[in-house]
């Protein structure tokens, strides 16, 4: 548990700007609960310290993600960072268009990352999974997942693309456009930046 709360400690070095207010609080808590012997307090502190940093993550992800992705305007009201359940990660939404065209999830510790990396790294789950609206492309060198889902009312395709990072999921999902702009729009994001922050 030592060994924890110095490598936690070391880690939040390389953040001095950002690693503030609560995580700082929820850190003392976590030694002073330590050295009490109190180890339940301690391991909640550290989780709810975890949570704060992971939050502030969400935060810098946001920061470098485009304000515009091709004609379409980022919404910053919709920006949104969430923990997940069970002190696990974040999730980062944002939105672009003025009518949700496209809309941005990265979730970090996603329980997804797993699965979808065993099929796009499996020639034969790989298949499994391949159809007349699912396949495996690349974007900035990432295998990921593309599927179309169905038409929207005006007749144009709806996309789901999903892009794992070793312990991270982004999923684009954009509406009325061709898988051409679908993966024009992935590629205006700084994919290897964000991966570097989430995982």
């Amino acid at each position: 548990m030592r060994s924890f709360i110095i490598a936690v400690c070391f880690v939040t070095a390389g953040y001095p700007s950002i690693a503030q207010g609560d995580f700082k609080t929820q850190i003392a808590t976590a030694k002073k609960s330590y050295s009490a012997g109190k180890l339940e307090d301690t391991h909640f502190a550290l989780q709810q310290a975890l949570q704060e940093l992971d939050m502030i993550i969400g935060k810098e992800v946001l920061k470098i993600m485009p304000q515009k992705i091709d004609s379409l305007n980022a919404n910053p009201k919709d920006d949104h960072v969430a923990a997940n359940v069970g002190f696990v990660g974040a999730t980062i939404h944002r939105s672009y268009g003025t009518q949700r065209n496209a809309e941005v999830e990265i979730i970090n510790n996603s329980p997804m990352v797993n699965t979808l990396n065993a099929f796009l790294n499996s020639g034969m789950l790989g298949g499994m999974v391949r159809d007349e609206n699912t396949k495996v492309v690349k974007v900035q060198g990432y295998k990921s997942r593309l599927e179309k889902q169905g038409d929207n009312a005006n007749g144009k395709p709806n996309y789901h693309l999903q892009i794992p990072f070793s312990n991270a999921l982004m999923t684009v999902t954009a509406n009325g456009m061709t898988e051409e702009q679908v993966l024009a729009l992935a590629n205006s994001f700084p994919l290897q930046d964000i991966a570097k922050l989430v995982q």
